[in-house]
């Protein structure tokens, strides 16, 4: 059974800082008649800005699912789902691209261009080319996360001359790279060993603190919990706790009523 402390509640560091995900009684399912499975149930969830929010639980309950919405990568069925303070249920088509530029997505699948370098790959997601620079700054600030990520001798390098976890780090430096507001991160470091899949944490844990940056990530590598905020846990399509790991949202808010949400 989860507690809900406050239906509004606040970030603990400012009571009037928006979160960046607002989720309200969302249900979500694939099919209809016979093959009706309803995958969500009722998901009701908030995350600020600068917190590392880990989601876990078995396959199949529903963790990717719930990404993907978030992600404004499905429409909204039943409830409520705002995303930068957007309102993405009804949202058009051309506002939902909007919303999708200030996402960084990190994918399972690396979905690399295989004809491109790795610099190149990165620099497809760069909103760079429009300004001072151009395709020179965009390849600066490619080059410079590359490196962030332990890539600094493979930025010139080519997909099939780089193993899985230099591809996966390819495709964490292109989600990485524009800054977003949000990352949206689905097993970044299952590829990776023990050295590479700390150094994508580190690096992802730096940008939230320093640049307020939100981040949820699905993951199974237990090695990594220790750099969450929160870990959710879902089961069967249920939010069956959300534990804080620190003192992140501990405190209380200026009302000196507690601030939390959904703490067992």
């Amino acid at each position: 059974m989860l507690d809900t402390f406050s239906d509004t509640a606040t970030h603990p560091l400012s009571p009037t800082v928006e979160p960046s995900v607002q989720i309200r009684n969302l249900n979500f399912h694939y099919g209809e008649g016979d093959l009706f499975k309803q995958v969500l149930f009722d998901i009701n969830l908030e995350i600020y800005p600068g917190q590392i929010v880990i989601l876990t639980g078995p396959s199949g309950s529903g963790k990717t699912t719930l990404l993907t919405l978030i992600g404004a990568l499905r429409t909204i069925q039943d409830g409520s789902l705002q995303v930068l303070g957007q309102e993405l249920k009804g949202l058009n088509p051309k506002k939902l691209v909007q919303i999708r530029k200030n996402i960084g997505f990190i994918f399972q699948a690396h979905n690399l261009f295989y004809s491109l370098t790795a610099r190149q790959n990165v620099m497809m997601s760069t909103d760079l080319f429009p300004h001072q620079g151009g395709n020179a700054m965009a390849a600066n600030k490619a080059a410079e996360i590359l490196g962030q990520l332990g890539l600094s001798d493979r930025v010139d390098y080519k997909p099939h001359a780089l193993s899985g976890g230099q591809k996966q780090r390819v495709a964490i430096a292109r989600a990485l790279v524009n800054r977003p507001r949000l990352i949206l991160a689905d097993e970044p470091t299952a590829a990776l060993d023990k050295k590479s899949g700390r150094d994508v944490v580190t690096l992802m844990q730096k940008m939230a603190k320093e640049e307020n940056i939100t981040i949820l990530m699905v993951t199974h590598d237990n090695r990594i919990l220790d750099v969450a905020d929160r870990i959710i846990n879902l089961v069967d399509g249920n939010l069956e706790s959300d534990n804080v790991m620190n003192d992140f949202l501990s405190t209380r808010d200026a009302s000196g009523v507690d601030s939390r949400t959904f703490m067992l």
